[in-house]
């Protein structure tokens, strides 16, 4: 069972793991052991998720999760499976969690009139300055 709060934990039968040969450290046995973990978890059909969760986890997620919203980890950090096993339901969760959070909704404001009385003034000083530095074209009589 992978809890990621009080309300939400995802049974074992929901995660696919499967053990692959990684890159990096690890001399001779990188070469012999499969030590990387990918880790498959069936977001959009899972019934462990809210239907809210589920929808911002497939957009946080993104390109981590395939076109049949299913959300693929894979951890090779580490040189042992345990530790790279433990690493990728890690950030499983953390990614969960971080789509459990109800984002705040963006309040539109309007400027403030002082600051566009400042961004005026200042637009009119830069033009003052430009067109000082033109100055008149000579000629040669």
């Amino acid at each position: 069972m992978l809890r990621i709060n009080h309300h939400i934990q995802i049974p074992e039968n929901e995660l696919q793991e499967h053990f692959i040969r990684a890159s990096g450290p690890g001399g001779q046995n990188v070469n012999k052991v499969a030590t990387a973990v990918e880790l498959r978890f069936d977001a959009r059909h899972s019934p462990s998720l809210p239907e809210a969760v589920r929808h911002r986890l497939e957009r946080l997620a993104g390109r981590r999760v395939t076109k049949d919203g299913v959300v693929v980890i894979q951890a090779q950090r580490f040189r042992t499976q345990e530790r790279n096993r433990a690493d990728a339901r890690e950030r499983l969760a953390r990614l969960i969690l971080r789509a459990v959070v109800v984002p705040k909704p963006r309040v539109k404001t309007r400027p403030t009139r002082a600051s566009i009385e400042r961004r005026l003034t200042s637009k009119a000083r830069r033009s003052r300055v430009k067109t000082l530095r033109r100055g008149s074209p000579q000629s040669d009589d």
